[in-house]
């Protein structure tokens, strides 16, 4: 049984017509076909005992409106139960009991179980496609690491944590750190994150590229640590223009055309750095949140969908 959140009562109705400093929540509410993600979180089932339970799009909206401003489960109860915009922005008249924080933890668990974080990024990025928001000009592919949750282990080889095990050591211009490694894909032109993938940090860049290639972009732009002659040869295979930047070795300096080209694919491919600095800087993706790849990977879908909201409401205006 799930709760029923339509009918909005007359204190409701005065309360909505106050215009306030969140209107850009009742936006993204008119852009998103909300009816669509209810049928993408379907496997979520409610209890036919207890409690109705809220109904899954306000849970989401709800891990929305943390993402956007850095909350913690009880921050977020609290957050909600307090600020009217939050209220209307999730649909919950002021007569309903706000979710507590313990129904937001068990709702992310049931994401990363189900997989659906990522089926809720898929279907948001459909539908800003479907709004012509999608370019397809080039696809932009880049890492970044994010240190764990956990106190690391020692600093040796093979090195696992008890708590988090997923967790890997990397070192990275003499600097190691324990953690995990965040592989995006963002759209160019529109800068919109078109994939998200979370590995362990031992990874190599290049091992996460074939999945993060959308395969309908004209080109793919990455740094030097992509250029292998198997990822050049598969690009072109597919009829993708390769702008793989070239990376001298021992006795084989680059050569002039080389030099020329890293410079001219340069300042194309560093407009990934603005995801990875938006997920720092605004998202405080410096650590992960939680224990384990699966609800990590969850977490960074769920920010990369508030992100792409957030871009998509500048890109339509």
């Amino acid at each position: 049984m799930r709760r029923d959140l339509r009918q909005a009562s007359f204190a409701d109705g005065l309360i909505n017509q106050r215009a306030g400093r969140n209107e850009w929540l009742d936006d993204i509410v008119k852009l998103i076909d909300w009816s669509a993600l209810d049928r993408v979180l379907s496997p979520i089932y409610a209890s036919a005992e207890g409690r109705p339970a809220y109904p899954v799009l306000t849970l989401i909206r709800l891990l929305l409106l943390q993402q956007w401003y850095g909350l913690s489960d009880p921050g977020l109860e609290e957050a909600v139960d307090d600020r009217l915009s939050f209220r209307r922005f999730a649909g919950l008249p002021l007569d309903e009991g706000v979710p507590d924080h313990s129904t937001i933890w068990r709702f992310r668990q049931q994401l990363a179980g189900h997989g659906l974080a990522e089926a809720v990024f898929e279907e948001i990025n459909r539908q800003l496609d479907a709004l012509g928001l999608i370019v397809r000009r080039g696809t932009l592919i880049d890492a970044s690491i994010v240190a764990a949750a956990v106190k690391p282990p020692p600093a040796k080889e093979g090195a696992v944590s008890e708590r988090d095990p997923d967790a890997s050591w990397t070192t990275k211009n003499g600097q190691s750190t324990f953690g995990y490694k965040a592989h995006i894909a963002v759209d160019e032109g529109s800068n919109l994150i078109r994939d998200a993938i979370l590995t362990g940090a031992d990874l190599h860049d290049s091992q996460a590229a074939r999945d993060l290639i959308q395969g309908d972009e004209a080109a793919v732009y990455a740094d030097k640590a992509y250029g292998s002659k198997a990822l050049r040869e598969e690009l072109a295979e597919r009829g993708i223009k390769d702008g793989l930047m070239y990376k001298a070795a021992r006795n084989r300096p680059l050569k002039n055309w080389q030099v020329w080209f890293n410079k001219a694919v340069s300042p194309i491919r560093s407009g990934v750095e603005r995801g990875f600095a938006t997920m720092k800087r605004h998202y405080g993706f410096t650590r992960v949140r939680y224990l384990g790849l699966a609800r990590n990977a969850c977490a960074l879908n769920l920010m990369c969908t508030a992100i792409n909201l957030r871009r998509a409401l500048a890109l339509a205006a």
